[in-house]
């Protein structure tokens, strides 16, 4: 079964992640602002579905990859490491931005709300990157059953995603107008976020001990 360790681990890496700004963030950040917070929520709400569409991938992927080819773990592991610390890069070079300044969309119904949030999910490369190569490391195929682990780790992000973005979504015009009024604060953000994320990149590319214990 999945230890502590591992959903705590997943649980950081998803919360580094979701406070970076990405198409999910700059999305629901723009519909909130200029919509309303129902609209969304009802943009949330498809994005949650998105992250069901990837779970349910990688919970039958993530599997096969660990039962047929087990010298991949490293690789997608340096991958997922690289990928953070671009991440990193991005929210902490120079002129970095925040998403917190919306982009004015024009209103839209429910069933397209909904749509546009599933889709804006689904072509987030971040969330790919995700599934494909930072949930899997979290796996230990010596604990057995590595499809409920995968399982358990996706909810783990999930939840953690969406507690969020649904506060993201609630406060989205107060935390915009404020960081207007102080752009300290919002470099403040960048760096504590962008800080968070390498520091996870380098822990997972030194971390040797679940590389050995993935190949036989």
């Amino acid at each position: 079964m999945v230890t502590v360790g591992a959903l705590a681990g997943i649980g950081l890496v998803a919360l580094g992640l979701v406070l970076t700004p990405g198409p999910n963030m700059v999305y629901l950040v723009s519909r909130s602002v200029t919509q309303g917070r129902r609209a969304g929520l009802v943009s949330l709400l498809g994005v949650a579905v998105g992250f069901l569409v990837y779970l349910a991938a990688a919970v039958a992927g993530i599997a096969t990859v660990f039962v047929l080819v087990p010298p991949l773990y490293t690789a997608v592991k340096l991958a997922g490491a690289a990928y953070l610390l671009w991440l990193a890069w991005r929210t902490l070079r120079p002129g970095g931005g925040s998403a917190f300044t919306p982009t004015p969309l024009p209103p839209d119904r429910p069933r397209r709300l909904f749509t546009m949030g599933l889709v804006t999910n689904l072509l987030n490369p971040k969330i790919a990157i995700l599934y494909v190569s930072l949930l899997p490391q979290f796996v230990d195929p010596a604990r057995g059953q590595v499809a409920v682990q995968s399982l358990l780790l996706g909810l783990t992000q999930i939840a953690v995603a969406l507690t969020v973005n649904g506060l993201i979504v609630l406060t989205a015009g107060s935390v915009s107008a404020f960081l207007t009024r102080r752009p300290g604060w919002a470099r403040a953000q960048r760096y504590v976020t962008g800080t968070v994320l390498a520091g996870l990149a380098v822990g997972i590319a030194a971390d040797r001990s679940r590389a050995a214990v993935a190949v036989p």
